[in-house]
């Protein structure tokens, strides 16, 4: 299936009914009275989060959604039926905004989520609802009123504890495969990964966090440069970003501190707060490397690069180093979400009363 995060939607809730003029007509009733009901209600447009999408291509055939009107108010006491609502499934980690002032309207952030986005109008009322002790044949009733029409931006950010980026061919798609159960597509080609792919890492029993990875990062992203800047949204929801460096590159003609700063450039230029996000660096294909040279070829490459973080030494063709990575990356993410919870207020009524100490 084609990976699409961003679509335009025109939504338009179902109007009210009108209501009735009505009396009622029967044989030996002389003054039957008023009996013309109230109109139904618009049907309504919810957008509910559904955790087995992971793309919004859905939207791109089909832009336009209208629900239901409600029906008229009819004589007899008889109210209108209400207009049928409509559900719009969308992925999990989908952003709702105003397409023309940008504001954003809702988020999906949890499965199951259901939001009402689109309200359908209040039904109209009947003359039965005029009906008092001075006025005995009200011939008052009110028109329905409209359901409310928007103009929506849907925009996928996926939801993942960690993101990795790094140049084309740096070896994401093959970490990923190597500790993940995702199976991206993997070449000796730049830009073999064209779209996010999302990988759940277990360590344990009930153990496990979800790792994104991106296509690759060339120098100029963040104006439009390759791929990469396409994506870069996905990030945005990482608690943690792995640097993946091609420590052994083809050409040797290539430097990879140069290429490593050009990707910390275009973080900052792309957005301050994910320049300023919790960054680890990966050196990978270090199997390629003679073993008597990797250490000097290490140091040199963080003191020219200037890193302070945690740096990790892997390769993820032959998964050495990676266990140790997984175990250090569980361990981040399990105290960033244990940091992010609201703490639980406790009743003082219901709460535990403490154990009194004893003097004697």
């Amino acid at each position: 299936m084609k990976f699409v995060d961003e679509a335009y939607i025109d939504i338009a809730a179902g109007d009210g009914g009108n209501g009735c003029v009505s009396f009622r007509h029967e044989k030996y009733k002389e003054f039957g009275g008023p009996n013309g009901g109230d109109g139904g209600r618009g049907g309504h447009i919810y957008a509910v989060a559904d955790i087995n999408l992971n793309t919004l291509v859905d939207f791109r055939f089909s832009r336009r959604h209208d629900a239901r009107n409600g029906e008229h108010g009819k004589g007899s006491d008889m109210f209108g039926a209400k207009g049928d609502d409509i559900i719009l499934k969308m992925p999990v980690g989908t952003i709702l905004t105003d397409a023309e002032s940008g504001d954003i309207l809702f988020e999906l952030l949890v499965p199951g989520e259901e939001i009402l986005i689109a309200k359908g109008g209040d039904g109209g009322f009947g003359n039965l609802r005029f009906k008092s002790s001075t006025n005995r044949a009200p011939r008052t009733k009110t028109p329905g009123w409209p359901g409310e029409k928007k103009s929506l931006k849907l925009e996928l950010k996926v939801l993942a504890d960690v993101g990795l980026l790094g140049m084309p061919n740096a070896g994401k798609s093959t970490f990923i495969t190597a500790v993940s159960n995702a199976r991206p597509r993997i070449a000796d080609y730049p830009f073999t990964t064209l779209h996010p792919n999302l990988g759940v890492v277990r360590v344990g029993p009930e153990q496990s966090f979800v790792v994104a990875d991106l296509p690759g990062l060339i120098e100029g992203a963040s104006e439009g440069a390759g791929l990469g800047h396409l994506f870069l949204r996905h990030l945005q929801r990482t608690r943690l970003l792995l640097h993946i460096v091609d420590m052994a590159p083809f050409d040797d003609s290539i430097d990879p501190v140069k290429q490593a700063k050009a990707i910390v450039g275009e973080l900052k230029k792309y957005d301050e707060g994910l320049f300023d996000k919790p960054r680890w660096l990966v050196l990978n294909k270090l199997d390629m490397v003679e073993p008597d040279k990797r250490a000097a070829l290490v140091k040199d490459f963080v003191k020219r690069f200037k890193f302070k973080g945690p740096v990790f030494e892997i390769s993820a063709l032959t998964r050495e180093g990676c266990e140790q990575l997984v175990k250090a990356i569980y361990q981040h993410v399990k105290s960033v979400q244990k940091s992010e919870q609201v703490p639980e207020e406790v009743d003082p009524r219901f709460a535990p009363a403490p154990v009194a100490g004893l003097d004697d």
